[in-house]
């Protein structure tokens, strides 16, 4: 039972994991806002858009180890570059997939606009963010990060 408490109040954990639900969160209400044709749970649970959970899960990580065991630590250094890996994933190769999705998907359905049914679904476009949406994730896990510790510590 130990190990389960001491697993929710690890600062670490806590932080990237509150700051991945907040940005969650925060989609599904500009989803709602705009009104999108999703249900809230594929929303919440969804890859892509503004802002990045997974930027904001790095960002919190790495300042929670920044703040908790310093510059000059291992864990730093392993959060640091797992960080930048992460980031640079985001904006670059996941985004860059969803870009070339839209391409096939519109080719697909130009090639079968004769015969609907066999159109297949569609691959799936939003998997990957606009530098912006990983900006303003980093943003949100660094703040929650801070505020977390100041809260916890």
């Amino acid at each position: 039972m130990q190990y389960v408490i001491d697993f929710f109040t690890n600062y670490w954990v806590v932080s990237a994991g509150s700051a991945w639900i907040l940005a969650q969160l925060i989609k599904a209400v500009i989803a709602l806002i705009h009104k999108e044709k999703r249900s809230l749970g594929a929303i919440f649970f969804a890859n892509g858009g503004m802002p990045s959970s997974h930027s904001a899960a790095v960002c919190a990580l790495n300042v929670a180890c920044l703040l908790g065991c310093g510059v000059s630590t291992p864990e730093y250094a392993i959060s640091l570059l797992f960080a930048i890996i992460v980031l640079n994933d985001a904006c670059g190769v996941r985004y860059e997939t969803g870009e070339q999705a839209k391409i096939i998907n519109k080719i697909m359905k130009e090639l079968f606009s004769g015969n609907p049914e066999e159109i297949n679904t569609g691959l799936k476009t939003l998997v990957g963010h606009t530098p912006f949406q990983v900006f303003m994730g980093a943003l949100l896990g660094i703040g929650v990060a801070i505020g977390l510790y100041f809260i916890m510590h």
